[in-house]
């Protein structure tokens, strides 16, 4: 299993190279992506494609190699395979067959882009890629939304604008996000807002929806305390003069708090005021 540049070709590791080199076949995700690489180092190589719509079959096909003694290198067109490309089918079939597995570190574009974020040195939540459709992509936008862990996401160009949007009505729009585009390669761009402002920056000039992107949104807990209570008093002010489901709506929009949190503290509050009155 050996990673591969994300961008900058020189980003390879000398291991990586002699993994190649030394390999009896090559299984890339795309081989004209691989054969530039290859081409870029001089280097021969006997190339077989595996991706999403052959990995069961060029799985056979790897592991009957391996029956006959050779040695198979896997790569993706850039990254790490098996992370969010293809690769664990191949896996799962060689070690099920008594194979050896060997990793290759390298690159890879979710922690190269946390790295350069700045926005938690916690744990983190890799979900790759959400659902294209915008139903799916909003359900499981929800259920990420109340974890406490930042948020790492990939996302193509092309649903780059609505994905953020819909991360800002999923997790608030105060939430911050680091927009990470076009890494190790001439025009990347790393950029931090929150999400109420990430689809107007990206509109504002076209060039900023160009690349393949990685999006890394702070979790719940990486909000402040102070953010806390800043909603909490603005929901026992409002209680005290509108309806509980006014002052929810009016605290959420005030303060981009969760709906379904503001609403069940609502609740504890009512309850302990009715029980005061009692």
């Amino acid at each position: 299993m050996v990673a591969t540049p994300i961008g900058n070709l020189e980003d390879i590791s000398p291991r990586a190279l002699d993994s190649l080199a030394r390999a009896d076949a090559i299984a890339a995700e795309d081989t004209r992506v691989t054969a530039r690489l290859l081409e870029h180092y001089g280097m021969p190589g006997k190339l077989m494609a595996v991706h999403g719509h052959n990995e069961q079959r060029a799985a056979d096909s790897i592991v009957e190699q391996l029956a006959r003694g050779k040695t198979v290198a896997l790569v993706t067109d850039a990254g790490t395979p098996a992370i969010s490309d293809p690769g664990a089918a191949v896996v799962k079939k060689a070690r099920a067959a008594g194979f050896r597995v060997v990793p290759i570190p390298g690159p890879n574009a979710a922690v190269t882009a946390l790295s350069a974020a700045g926005i938690a040195d916690g744990p983190f939540l890799f979900a790759g890629f959400l659902p294209a459709k915008p139903g799916l992509r909003r359900k499981a936008l929800e259920r990420l939304s109340a974890l406490p862990y930042v948020l790492v996401l990939y996302e193509a160009p092309h649903r780059v604008v609505e994905c953020v949007e819909d991360m800002s009505a999923a997790l608030g729009p105060e939430r911050v996000l680091v927009i990470a585009r076009e890494l190790t390669k001439l025009f990347e761009q790393i950029h931090r807002c929150v999400l109420g402002e990430a689809a107007a920056w990206l509109r504002e000039d076209t060039d900023r929806q160009r690349g393949e992107f990685v999006l890394i949104a702070e979790g719940t807990a990486s909000r402040s305390e102070s953010a806390k209570l800043d909603w909490e008093r603005a929901l026992a002010t409002l209680l005290a003069e509108l309806p509980l489901a006014h002052a929810v709506r009016l605290a959420c929009k005030l303060t981009g708090a969760k709906r379904n949190v503001v609403y069940a503290r609502a609740l504890q509050l009512a309850r302990a005021a009715t029980a005061r009155r009692s």
